[in-house]
Parts: C-alpha cells; structure tokens; sequence
C-alpha cells in the first residue's frame, strides 16, 4: 500500500465531504448518512434528477464545489470505472463501489474488475460488490440499507467478506459496542490486510472481527495480524468456505484428512487469531474483548443460583480449559456461615434462592467468593420476559452486587443468560456502563472467554519465538513420485533414521534376508504402488528363509492381480522394527498460498481410522511442534499410557525438526513428502514407508545390494 492510498484511507474514512453517485440507491446512502448523523457535506450527483432526498444534485463530479474526500458509486459497471478514473484523477480520497458484476460473474467481470483497478491508481477503493463502511465513531454510513449498531466511543471493527453478514451483524440484539463496520467486497483494491493495518492504529478499536471466505496474499496478511498483536487489539475469525486439498495430494493419506479450512485454522493459530465457527460467538468474542479485556489465566470464578446453572457452567468449563478452583478453606468457613444450610459451597457457587435478590444478604457472599484469587468472574443470570417485571430488581439487585465485587477484584466479569435471548437491552446497557460484558448463551460465554485465555497464552509464545510470514515456494506442474527404495535414500541423506535394508532380485532376496537379519519387511519397489498394502504388495514380520520364498510368489500374484500385468523385479528387504510405542504419520507439502505445510497424526492404520491430526506451517519452532505433538491423541501413547514406558520426546522432535528444515531446504525439488508410519520406539524412531513426488527428472541413488 502506498503512502498515498494510506493517507487516502483515512479521508475515506473521516471525510469532511462526501459525494453521492446513483439514483435511487443514493437516496438510501443519504438517509443512511443522516439516521449516524453525518455533519460534513453530502453531495448529490444525478444528471437526471434535481435534487435527491431534498438535496440538490450536481450533473458530474467536475461540477462539485471541491475534491471529495469520500464518494458512494452506485451506477452501472462500465460507467462506475470511468468515475472511478475521473476521481483517481482529480485526486479524490476514497470511494466505495457498491456496484457489483465484476470479478464475481466469471471472465467479463474479470477483464472489467482489471479495468476498474487500473483506473484507480491511488485511490483508496472499496469492494467493488460491496455494502460499504460505516465509521461509529465519527457518524459516517456510507451504507445501501438501514444499518443498526452502536457505540460509546469503542468498539469492534468488524471486517466480511459478506455484504449481506455484514448487515446482519450490524442489526443483532447482542448490545456489542461497534467502531467501525467495512464489507469487502471483492477486494479489487484494498484488502483485509490493508483494513488491519490501518485500523491498528486507531486507540478506539479494542478487537477487529473478521469475516473470511479466502485470502490472496497470506504474507500481507500475515504482517498486519502481527501489527495488530503488537498493538494489543485481538483478532477474531469467522471463516467460511473450504475444500479439500486438491489433486496433487490424493495418493497421500493426507488428501483425506485435511481441507482447506485446516491450513486457515494453522494460519490463525500461527498469529493468534481467536477462531469462531459461527456469526453469534463472533459477536460474543468481540463484546466480551471490546468491554472488559483478556484474562490474564484461565481460572475462573461462576455464580448462579441454579443447581442445574452451576453444573452447566462446569461442565462445559472442562470442556474449553477454563478451570473452577475450590473455594479456600477460609473463604469456605466464611461462605457457609453466610449462606442458608441447603446451600453447598462450591465453585461454581449456587447462592441459592432464600438470598435471592436482598442486597445485605448477597453482597457479603460474592464479596467473600471473590475474595480468592480468580481470572474470570461469571454470574449467570436469565431476565423475565417484557410485562413480567415484578421480578426484574430482585435480578438487578444480585447484578449489582456482581458488579460491586467485581470492581474491588479488577478482574474481567461478565453476567450471561443460559439463553441467548433471555437478557433484555436494557439489563445489557447497565452492564456495560459499568464495565461488565453482557453475555448471551452460557456455552457462547464460556467459549468467548476460553478463547481469550487462548489469544494471552498464545501472544506470549509469539512474543518468545518470533513469528515471521512464510516463505511461499514455486510448485511445479511437471512431478513425479520415485519409488520407496529412492526416497528413503533422500531421507538417509537428510539424518532421517530408516531401517536397515537392501535392494534386490527375487532371486537373491533368501541371501539377503540372512543378511539383514530376521525378522525382516519385504516390499515390492514400483514408483506407481503408493499404497503397497492395498496392492498386496508387503510382507510384515517374516522370520525365516522358508517365509521370504513364500511371501515374494504371493507378492507377485497379488501385483498381476491388481494391476493386471507382471511385477518389476524389484524388491527392498530391511529390518523389521519393532517393539512399536506409536506410529506418526508427517506429511510436508507445497501449497500455493500458504507455502510449506506439515501435517501430523496418527500414523499407520489409524491414519484412515481416527480423526487425529494437526497442521503446521513452516517454519516452526521446536516449542511449535512439541505443542502440535501434545494435541494429538497419539501422545497419550508416547507420554507413557497405562503404565507403559514413554518415548524420548527430544527425540521425536529432532526427528520433525530435522525433517521439517530439510524440505524448506529441498524445496525446490521435493514437492511433498509423506512417512507413514514414523515408527517410536523408546529412545529411536524410523521412517518405514514413504512418499515422495519431486520435480527432477533423475535421482542418483545407488543400491547398496545387488
């Protein structure tokens, strides 16, 4: 982004003056201007109507009084490229394009989309097939419907890709505190990186929501996520969209255990990005964020006064990580002299109905449960419907208190409704006022915090170990996959361990299964078998001469059968590893956008049989792939399960690193590489089977064995 378009940002954003291009839709624009209470001036330009909602129009953009900062284009595609020129020229600030059929109706668009960006030289343009920008903070909506939201002078700046999301959200009864709302569009010029980037400078954005359907440069990206880490305002994603990992991978397991979704999930976990699955705790993140902060830790402190509350709040605790500390044993001895004797003393605490709502009576009690250390204070309280208000102090009595302890605590508190629907506007706009986030949806509450926790734990490690955009390598149309026996070879050069082995002939394969030493693997070596198994082409676990002789005839007949044509003469004999602790299947591959992937999971037959992966872009750190490796099912095995010996973990992760290093190295030549399995042992690990598709077109290796 030039400096240019950065100084041009902020006039489109903050213009003094704005102008209005279309008809009908600028009528729209304008009363939308007038409901946020822009006071610059509005600028009508219609060659055929006089005025437009009351306003006088102008005939073209040379007849206006001055330069706009700001222009809304609401006019045809062909004739919204020449105003586009027209404004790039006369130096305007910035514009908004609403009109659509450009990029997003196939290759017509395309070639106009080119046009309009070329028109636009330093302009700073959004969309075009956009909604628009609402600026909270200052009163601007330069907006094509009636938009709700509002703001005490912060909030969330909320960026999507959806025109129609984007006005969704603006109308939830949710009470989050806005700054400022952008729909994308189709991104011809600025991007979501360029939003971040500008928006990580202004002190009102306290959190900046993303709605995601792809990103075109991930390394741009990449850089205005980290300014924004830098500058303390949390980012959360919304991402929609996805697809499995296309064609190049569907010889490799992990063709089918990761998509599209999984590399942005790494990427956000990679910058700190707090993921969300759904528009509503999008919301509910950026609310708690934008209203009371991050917690510093994960111990949280809940009250209700349910039975039936108190069990919900644990258990869904556990499930997101947030921890419930048992009451001291003071706070305890204080506590049930405090509460009726049905009440137990717990946290999550139920206070119990008797105190219910009788201000002497409860504040004593959340004074002294707040008393102990905690990161998190949540009341859970469900509001009574409009017209059954008789009730409605007695709940704002407890709120009350709530926030009394809260304040002497100076931790983040938050007051949440089992039902989202079940806090009313009202109750919400007294929280916030005094600094306590108004949750709706007790999962929602929960989830929202333990991604903050997430966001702390996660800027801190990013912090230690400097997080730089990765490298994006070229991938090559012309690959190919060389035979097992080849890249192990590559994998022997890499410091990879392997298994003892040979390359040989049917008919020696006896003497040097004497020589490897039993028991012994055999595999049939054929660049075109990627899955030996399914093809009958291995023998496990082969103990004497007699069982080699056999396990080849068989070998042979099954390869006639699946292929339907002789068997190469070709086989690799080696060691038969074992015992096994686990197995570990690593993937590493090219891809376009996101550079080096690596994938980790279960390895073996459980590759295909559980869920248990973990994606990772590289580089990465030592700690980066211990924290992977910790998150699989799998470690449970290495850590030492029921009793059993653990595995030295160093070791696994030299092995990762290593290889990990080694490929952003080979890049250039190795495409993708899969070892399934990684065999653990104890204190050694081998890489038994591998894939390997590489650009070259020749491979010296040498058999050791004839």
């Amino acid at each position: 982004m030039t400096p240019k378009k950065r100084k041009n940002i902020n006039r489109l954003f903050n213009p003094r003056h704005i102008a209005i291009i279309g008809g009908k839709d600028a009528e729209v624009v304008i009363g939308e201007c007038v409901r946020i209470g822009f006071t610059g001036s509005i600028w009508p330009v219609n060659p055929k109507r006089e005025t437009i909602a009351g306003i006088k129009c102008f005939k073209s953009i040379e007849d206006l009084p001055d330069v706009p900062d700001a222009t809304y284009i609401a006019i045809p595609r062909e004739a919204a490229i020449s105003v586009v020129k027209t404004l790039s020229e006369i130096d305007a600030g910035g514009a908004v394009c609403y009109t659509a059929g450009f990029n997003e109706v196939g290759s017509e668009g395309a070639k106009l989309e080119k046009a309009l960006i070329k028109a636009a030289g330093d302009l700073a343009l959004v969309g075009p097939n956009c909604y628009g920008i609402i600026n909270y903070i200052n009163k601007l909506a330069l907006w094509p419907f009636a938009h709700g939201g509002s703001s005490p002078g912060y909030g969330a700046a909320v960026i999507t890709q959806s025109g129609m999301l984007s006005s969704d959200l603006t109308m939830s009864q949710r009470s989050l505190p806005f700054a400022y709302m952008i729909s994308a569009g189709n991104q011809s010029i600025l991007k979501l990186e360029d939003y971040i980037d500008f928006l990580s400078d202004l002190s009102e954005v306290r959190a900046i929501g993303l709605h995601i359907e792809g990103l075109s440069n991930i390394g741009n990206f990449t850089k205005s996520c980290l300014k924004a880490m830098k500058a303390k305002i949390p980012i959360v994603a919304l991402k929609t969209g996805g697809s499995k990992i296309g064609a190049r991978l569907t010889s490799s397991h992990t063709a089918s255990l990761s998509g599209d979704n999984d590399l942005y999930q790494a990427l956000f976990e990679r910058l700190g990005i707090i993921s969300v699955s759904n528009p509503a705790q999008l919301i509910e993140t950026l609310k708690f964020i934008c209203i009371v902060g991050i917690p510093k830790g994960n111990r949280i402190a809940g009250l209700t006064c349910s039975g039936g509350g108190a069990t919900m709040i644990a258990d869904h605790s556990e499930k997101v990580g947030l921890i419930l500390n048992k009451p001291s044993k003071k706070t305890k001895k204080i506590l049930t002299e405090l509460l009726p004797h049905t009440a137990t003393v717990s946290n999550p605490l139920d206070y119990t109905t008797p105190i219910w709502g009788i201000p002497k009576l409860v504040q004593p009690v959340f004074d002294a449960f707040f008393s102990d250390p905690a990161d998190v204070g949540v009341l859970v309280q469900d509001y009574p419907l409009p017209g059954l208000d008789e009730s409605v102090p007695f709940y704002r009595n407890d709120a009350q208190a709530f926030i009394s302890a809260i304040k002497k605590t100076q931790i983040p508190g938050a007051v949440c409704s089992t039902l989202p629907e079940n806090l009313d506007q009202k109750t919400r706009e007294i929280l916030i006022a005094n600094k306590i986030a108004p949750m709706q949806g007790l999962d929602a509450a929960l989830n929202s915090i333990a991604g903050t926790v997430w966001y702390n734990q996660r800027c801190k490690k990013i912090k230690a170990n400097r997080v730089e955009p990765s490298p994006i390598f070229a991938t090559s149309n012309s690959i190919k996959l060389i035979n097992e026996w080849e890249g192990k070879q590559w994998l022997k050069k890499m410091g990879i361990g392997i298994p003892k082995g040979y390359l040989t002939t049917a008919s020696k394969a006896s003497d040097i299964a004497n020589k490897v030493g039993f028991p012994v693997t055999i595999k049939l070596v054929d660049e075109n078998i990627s899955h030996k198994t399914e093809a009958g082409a291995v023998a496990l676990n082969l103990t004497s001469v007699k069982e080699v002789e056999k396990a080849i005839k068989k070998i042979k007949l099954d390869f006639q059968q699946y292929f339907s044509k002789s068997p190469p003469n070709c086989f690799l004999i080696e060691q038969h590893i074992s015992p096994v602790v686990a197995e570990l299947l690593i993937n590493i591959y090219i891809d376009k956008n996101f550079g080096l992937v690596m994938t980790l999971a279960s390895g073996g037959i459980l590759a295909d049989l559980i869920s248990d992966k973990k994606i990772i872009l590289l580089p990465a750190t030592r700690r980066d792939l211990n924290d992977a490796l910790m998150q699989l099912k799998v470690y449970k095995l290495l850590s030492g399960y029921r009793g059993k010996a653990s595995v030295n973990i160093t070791k696994v992760i030299d092995t990762l690193a290593k290889l990990a290093q080694q490929i952003m190295q080979l890049a250039a030549t190795i495409q993708e590489i899969e070892i399934n399995p990684l065999i653990i042992q104890k204190e050694r690990n081998y890489a038994v089977d591998v894939l390997m598709y590489i650009t070259s077109k020749e491979i010296t290796t040498t058999p050791n064995a004839s």
